[in-house]
């Protein structure tokens, strides 16, 4: 072989070579790379925050993630919510990472309790948390004696999760029975938490190469070096409930929504206030029942709407319309039953839905009765009680001129020619009359 031809060979070669590894590499190199489940909890929390959290658990088993992060920003939320989801990450078998971010950020209340159940906790610069003091639902004082069982019960809680963890139980404590609550560097120093990093990048680096210890006993060493991370990608549903767990948004979609679909019964056909009804009433009602819901509330709510139907019926001079009006914004502030500011229906939000619905739903009732009433003008039925005159002798058969219209009719007694009768009813195409008196 010539040089030539050796030197061309070679050239080949290792163009192969390199086209092998092009195509090879990135698929090495991502098979080689962990992989981490990035989870954001930057709303209140509530049952939807509980769905999210085990669709990105389930997300991180598919991937075979090296660990989940659940980065928290919350202001709070339901305990019952909250307990399902400590009861998530201490089950998880993935290492789970809580940590409260960006800057800025805080983790107060069921935030608290999530933060220190994870098997790593940290915090961003300038972000704080605690104040995890147990309130009574709906807003009202609990007796001594409950309030002092939730706050054991709440209490206990945190020191099984804290001391499994190995931090600081008894400040942990205060936490919940004090509302005392910590600055990241407080936090830190304290034991609650086990490091302070400002991004998810910096959390990472310190991460790696960290031996933890699981909520079983179990010890693991975090690979988190060049870890690629996956943000949860919320479902569809979730994406759309998600700003609708504002209550006063899903009360005020309900309250549309009934007034569409009954705009739509009372006027067939319209078809787009049907379906826009429909609509917002079961996005409304489906928000909603993601909360806790008061009874005692929507009973009431009930009530107010059973007073504007009764103010077309009954003539009370308005005192239907009020008393529905009052039981519909108590109804709307009690229907959530928290005292949690963000899952609760606020006194302006149901005065501002109220008024205007109890407006509308009175005066389209209203229009629905009256139109009852009226006397039938059109077809057939709209003959009986008109006048006309006997065009014929009317014994057992004549004619009549009655709307213009010459019509064959049949009375029970003789009628004259000439005289003026009155349609009782309508057979077919005859009708049958009456002699009206004094013609």
């Amino acid at each position: 072989m010539s040089t030539n031809a050796r030197r061309i060979s070679r050239r080949v070669a290792g163009l192969i070579a390199l086209a092998v590894l092009s195509i090879l590499c990135p698929t090495l190199c991502s098979a080689q790379a962990p992989v981490v489940i990035e989870i954001e909890l930057d709303h209140v929390v509530h049952p939807l925050s509980v769905e999210i959290v085990r669709a990105g658990f389930e997300q991180a088993a598919e991937r075979g993630a090296e660990a989940v992060v659940i980065r928290l920003n919350t202001p709070g939320g339901l305990l019952s919510a909250t307990e399902e989801i400590i009861q998530l990450i201490v089950g998880s078998k993935i290492p789970v990472v809580t940590w409260v971010g960006p800057r800025g950020g805080k983790a107060a209340s069921a935030g608290f309790m999530i933060l220190v159940a994870g098997d790593v906790a940290a915090m961003a610069s300038g972000t704080n948390t605690g104040a995890a003091h147990p309130v009574a639902l709906g807003g009202s004082e609990m007796d001594e004696i409950m309030k002092r069982k939730v706050e054991n019960d709440t209490a206990a809680r945190i020191r099984s999760i804290v001391d499994k963890r190995g931090r600081n139980v008894e400040l942990a404590e205060e936490a919940v029975l004090n509302s005392r609550a910590f600055t990241e560097q407080e936090a830190l120093e304290s034991n609650l938490i086990d490091l302070i990093a400002d991004d998810i990048e910096k959390l990472l680096a310190q991460l790696d190469g960290r031996t933890i210890l699981r909520f079983d006993g179990e010890q693991a060493v975090l690979k988190t070096a060049g870890a690629v991370v996956e943000p949860y990608e919320l479902s569809f549903r979730q994406r759309v409930l998600l700003p609708l767990i504002d209550p006063n948004l899903a009360f005020i979609l309900l309250a549309l929504g009934i007034v569409g679909l009954y705009v739509e019964v009372t006027n067939p056909g319209l078809i787009a206030p049907g379906v826009l009804g429909a609509l917002s009433a079961l996005v409304g009602a489906m928000a909603l029942s993601l909360l806790p819901i008061n009874w005692a509330g929507a009973g009431l709510l009930a009530l107010g709407l059973a007073c504007f139907v009764a103010e077309a019926f009954i003539v009370s001079g308005g005192l239907l319309s009020l008393a529905g009006a009052v039981a519909m914004v108590l109804g709307a502030v009690m229907l959530v039953d928290t005292d949690i500011p963000q899952l609760s229906i606020s006194w302006g939000s149901a005065v501002a839905v109220t008024i205007p619905f109890a407006a509308i739903t009175v005066f389209l009732m209203q229009l629905a009765v009256r139109s009852f009433r009226y006397k039938v003008s059109t077809g057939s039925e709209g003959m009986v009680g008109e006048i006309g005159v006997a065009r014929t002798e009317v014994a057992g058969a004549g004619q009549v001129f009655v709307h213009g219209e010459l019509w064959n009719a049949t009375a029970a007694e003789p009628i004259e020619a000439g005289s003026r009768v009155r349609v009782l009813a309508v057979e077919g195409l005859k009708l049958i009359v009456e002699k009206v008196a004094g013609s």
